[in-house]
């Protein structure tokens, strides 16, 4: 996936963010701008509060502190204005297993309120990206892990989101229908959509125009996957070298206190 990443203004705007939990900081400090049209990828080590600033960016809590921003408008100010802006796949995504794939996008299309004219055009596309046409009458509960997340993800879409938010959408799902979800990742992107995804996965990582480097609360880096790696034969060797330099930042500071 390429994206030309000049001359355009952010979908998203993250300024100085700050998410605490019972005083526990979950995010500290963040600031981060989302290219319209590019795929943003969140990696990192676990408990580094990838998903706290998915769920920030999603509307679903408010930071602390700090400003977010979704094309223009804030998120907490503006937040009714942002419902429709947006398609958001926490990593526990509510499928309803007794229903049918086809039962669940009609239901999803209720909730959106998708017009009646554009149900059965945007029932194809979607169903069809994800190669779940065939097995519309399946229960969603019958249906494989990698299935399963095709289908959340066509559920979002339903609605046609300028800013797609997953967390982690492919976590232990199998290789082939990876590699399917992100083949749809791309056909969105295409069509324009922003997207932010978190990932454990790092040759997903390498799929992203820019990568966000989580570790500890903090945004280590936020770059280009190429320049991340730097002279590191691969991205995970890199990013691994970054974390131990971090932790050995945040220890002797902690010392110094």
């Amino acid at each position: 996936m390429t994206v030309s990443l000049e001359n355009s203004l952010p979908m998203v705007e993250v300024k100085n963010v700050t998410m605490r939990f019972n005083g526990v900081e979950a995010v500290r400090n963040i600031s981060l701008n989302v290219v319209r049209g590019s795929v943003l990828g969140l990696v990192g080590s676990d408990g580094a509060g990838k998903s706290t600033l998915l769920r920030l960016i999603a509307t679903m809590i408010q930071p602390t502190s700090g400003e977010i921003y979704i094309n223009g408008l804030n998120v907490i100010a503006e937040k009714q204005k942002i419902k429709n802006i947006i398609g958001y796949m926490p990593q526990r995504f509510g499928l309803y297993q007794d229903l049918t794939v086809d039962e669940n996008m009609q239901f999803f299309m209720d909730v959106f309120d998708v017009p009646r004219k554009e149900r059965k055009k945007r029932r194809e596309k979607y169903l069809g990206f994800s190669n779940l046409l065939s097995v519309t009458d399946r229960l969603a509960g019958n249906l494989s892990g990698g299935m399963k997340q095709k289908l959340g993800l066509a559920c979002v879409l339903v609605h046609e989101p300028q800013l797609l938010i997953l967390d982690e959408p492919t976590n232990g799902v199998d290789p082939v229908s990876r590699n399917e979800f992100w083949e749809i990742l791309g056909n969105m992107q295409k069509e324009g959509m922003t997207i932010i995804v978190s990932t454990a996965y790092l040759d997903e990582g390498e799929k992203c125009d820019i990568l966000g480097l989580m570790h500890a609360s903090i945004l280590l880096d936020i770059t280009t996957p190429a320049v991340i790696r730097g002279g590191s034969l691969t991205l995970e060797e890199a990013i691994i070298e970054r974390i131990k330099k971090a932790d050995g930042a945040l220890a002797h500071d902690t010392f110094q206190l």
